[in-house]
C-alpha cells in the first residue's frame, strides 16, 4: 500500500500560523474584548446629557476600551449593531426583559425601565431624547403586540395597534421627562402618572363596549 503522502513544503508553517487563530484562549479573549467594548459603549451612555445617541462613535467607544476602531468593527460590523448591544446590556444590568414582556409582568417592566431613567443625565432643556436603536424599537413593538393581545382579543387589527402604539408613547422617556421638567414632578410621581395611564388605556381596550377610536 502507497504511504499517504505528508504534508507539503510551507504546509507546516501555514498550519502553525492558523492554530493560534482557533484556540480556545484567542475566542476567550475575543470575548473579553468585545465585552469590555460593550462595556465601554454603556458606561459612555450613561454619561450622555439626552438619550440621543448620536456620541456613541465606533472612534468614541474604542477610545473608552482602549482598543483600535478596526477592533470595534471586527466585533460589530456597523455603529447600529454596537447600539443595539448595547442597549441590551442596559436593559440586561436594569433588570428588563422586552422579550419576555407579557400582561402579568408589564408594570413591573415599566417601573424598572423607568426608575432606569435616573442613571442617566438630565438632558438639556428643549432638546428631545433621541431613539438609541431600530432593534430596541422593533423588539418592544412587537412586545407591546402581545401585552394587548388578551385584552384585544375581540378587537381589530387596526384596533390592537392603536393600543400597542398608545401605550408606546406613555411609556416613552419624554412623557416621563416633560412629567418631571414641565410638571416638577418628581421621579416616583412621574411613575406613578405613566402606571395610571396605562392601566387607562388597558381598562378602555378591555371594556364593553370598547371607547369610539377617533376617525381617520
Amino acid at each position: 500500500m502507497a504511504e499517504q503522502a505528508g504534508p507539503g513544503p510551507g504546509q507546516d508553517a501555514a498550519s502553525e500560523r492558523r492554530r493560534p487563530y482557533d484556540s480556545p484562549v484567542r475566542r476567550e479573549r475575543a470575548r473579553e474584548t468585545r465585552d469590555r467594548i460593550v462595556a465601554s459603549g454603556c458606561a459612555l451612555a450613561r454619561e450622555f446629557p439626552t438619550w440621543d445617541w448620536t456620541g456613541l462613535t465606533a472612534a468614541a467607544v474604542a477610545d473608552r476600551a482602549g482598543v483600535n476602531k478596526t477592533t470595534v468593527y471586527r466585533h460589530f460590523g456597523t455603529e447600529r449593531d454596537l447600539h443595539d448591544a448595547v442597549m441590551r446590556r442596559l436593559e440586561d444590568e436594569a433588570g428588563i426583559s422586552i422579550d419576555a414582556l407579557d400582561l402579568a409582568n408589564f408594570r413591573a417592566t415599566v417601573t424598572r425601565s423607568l426608575a432606569n431613567l435616573a442613571a442617566f443625565a438630565a438632558r438639556a432643556e428643549g432638546q428631545e431624547p433621541g431613539t438609541p436603536t431600530l432593534d430596541a424599537d422593533r423588539r418592544r413593538r412587537d412586545a407591546l403586540l402581545r401585552v394587548v393581545l388578551p385584552v384585544t382579543a375581540d378587537r381589530s387589527e387596526d384596533q390592537r395597534h392603536m393600543v400597542a402604539a398608545v401605550l408606546d408613547v406613555l411609556w416613552g422617556t419624554p412623557s416621563h421627562r416633560r412629567l418631571t421638567e414641565v410638571w416638577g414632578f418628581d421621579a416616583d410621581q412621574a411613575t406613578s402618572a405613566i402606571l395610571w395611564a396605562l392601566d387607562a388605556v388597558l381598562w378602555a381596550a378591555e371594556a364593553d363596549p370598547p371607547p369610539r377610536p377617533p376617525r381617520a
